[in-house]
């Protein structure tokens, strides 16, 4: 039968938490300070401990010390709210989860839930660094180069445990892929993973997006809808581009990282979940605290365990092992047997790849679209006419006699693909608010809709050039 060690100073903690072991049918001991701790381990090594940060004769982490690592032994470090950052230190040695004072309860059993099974995700890991030699490949992460074999290390160390994780890296560097991993390595791979692009969802809809709402809480609300967290409870929510969340919208997912608990818009009654986090970005996360972007409390909470990943041109010969998986997959779909020119290799080498991991893919997938149906290889198209982003500095050339409203239009619509579809970064550099932006928007999406012959004749429409709707989510 599982055993668990109890070590606070504060008997009311230890009751409450003997009480809720119990009732999973583990067996439990108690200890008030170290040195009872200490008495307790040479009794009976236990399955799982808990452990609060402050002692009376020294700190929770002392305990690391007297455990063998190779005992399996989990421990949960127990901290009040000011001392948050011991708590991340302690994952960092090796805990597997924090409780933060007032306990929750339901959270305790949530841990007891997925800790007996820790063994087996270790023993997947190991599995995986196996495969990772002989094919290169970890998990849904593909590439052996030294860059990424640092990253699949720190993978395999947070994934296991409850800690938050922060993915930072260029965009297109595959900042999903890696979470979607990190998902699929945890104790919450039967559960959901939902993935947020918080750029992409109108500022008047996020906050419904996240929380929910009620029927009736705002016009055109006609129906009960739950958001990302009460969907994901249990499982992993993937915020990308956190910079881009409304600062006002950054204070009420605090309260959900520290206290597991939301409302939906139009209620005052408390919905809790159990949500593991992993928040991504394309910028410096502290340039973005300094430049108001990112709130500095909502960052340390969210960085417990930053992984940075590697740009596409620091990979080696990953951008060929690459190549090839992505155009294994069109021959697969297609039924062809198609193979790359003979210079290809040293023309994907010896190029950046400015766009990274996406625009290699989008040009695998160029390429072999332009090959004839009968061809054995690939097409021999220019990588200056791949899909990668555009420079900056790109110029927008408004012919003179141009009217006014025909060149907003188009500085509008460049700006905003110049920023990869982001609207809160394109309002910035016009110069005009988002809500500006937003109406323009529709406006240019009736428009397109009125002159259906302009469309046909090639006038885009600016869902199209932005790569999502004109007006909302």
């Amino acid at each position: 039968m599982p055993h668990v060690l109890i070590v606070d100073d504060d008997p009311e903690t230890r009751e409450a938490l003997v009480s809720i072991i119990a009732e999973d049918g583990l067996t439990t001991a108690t200890a008030g300070d170290l040195r009872e701790a200490r008495i307790q381990l040479v009794r009976q090594t236990p399955d799982v401990v808990f452990t609060d940060l402050q002692l009376p004769d020294g700190s929770g982490v002392d305990l690391f010390e007297d455990l063998d690592p190779r005992s399996g032994v989990e421990i949960v470090v127990i901290t009040g709210h000011a001392t948050v950052e011991s708590a991340v230190s302690a994952l960092k040695m090796g805990a597997s989860d924090y409780l933060v004072k007032p306990i929750n309860m339901q959270r305790v059993k949530a841990v007891l839930d997925r800790l007996p099974r820790a063994g087996d995700l270790k023993a997947q890991i190991g599995n995986l660094r196996g495969e990772l030699r002989r094919m290169g490949r970890f998990g849904l992460m593909l590439g052996g180069s030294p860059a990424m074999q640092s990253v699949y290390d720190q993978i395999g160390r947070v994934a296991p445990t409850a800690a938050s994780v922060l993915l930072v890296g260029e965009s297109g560097t595959g900042k999903e892929v890696a979470a979607q991993t990190i998902h699929e390595l945890s104790l919450r791979r039967k559960h959901a993973f939902l993935a947020v692009n918080c750029g992409a969802i109108s500022p008047n809809l996020i906050e419904s997006e996240m929380f929910g709402h009620e029927r009736g809480s705002f016009t055109g609300a006609d129906r009960q809808h739950k958001g990302y967290f009460e969907r994901a409870n249990g499982g992993t929510i993937f915020l990308d581009e956190i910079t881009e969340m409304p600062a006002e919208l950054q204070v009420k997912f605090l309260r959900v990282l520290e206290t597991g608990m939301f409302m939906r818009v139009g209620t005052t009654k408390e919905i809790e979940t159990d949500v593991r986090v992993i928040a991504a970005t394309n910028r410096d996360p502290e340039e973005a605290v300094l430049e108001g972007k990112l709130r500095l409390d909502l960052y340390h909470r969210l960085n417990v365990f930053p992984i940075s990943l590697p740009p596409l041109r620091e990979r080696g010969n990953d951008v060929w092992l690459l190549a090839q998986a992505f155009l294994d997959e069109h021959n697969e779909q297609h039924g062809t047997h198609k193979q790359f020119p003979p210079a290809a290799k040293d023309m994907m080498l010896s190029y950046p790849w400015p766009g990274n991991v996406r625009e290699l893919k989008n040009y695998v997938q160029r390429a072999y679209i332009m090959s004839g149906a009968d061809s054995d290889t690939t097409a021999a198209v220019p990588l200056q006419i791949s899909l990668s982003k555009p420079a900056t500095g790109t110029a927008v050339t408004i012919p003179f006699g141009t009217s006014l409203a025909v060149a907003d239009r188009q500085l509008i619509l460049a700006t905003l693909d110049q920023c990869g579809g982001v609207k809160t970064r394109a309002a910035e550099i016009l110069g005009i608010s988002l809500k500006t932006l937003y109406n323009r928007l529709v406006e240019y999406n009736e428009e397109g809709g009125k002159s259906a012959a302009g469309e046909a004749a090639g006038d885009p429409d600016p869902a199209g050039e932005t790569g999502e709707p004109a007006a909302g989510p």
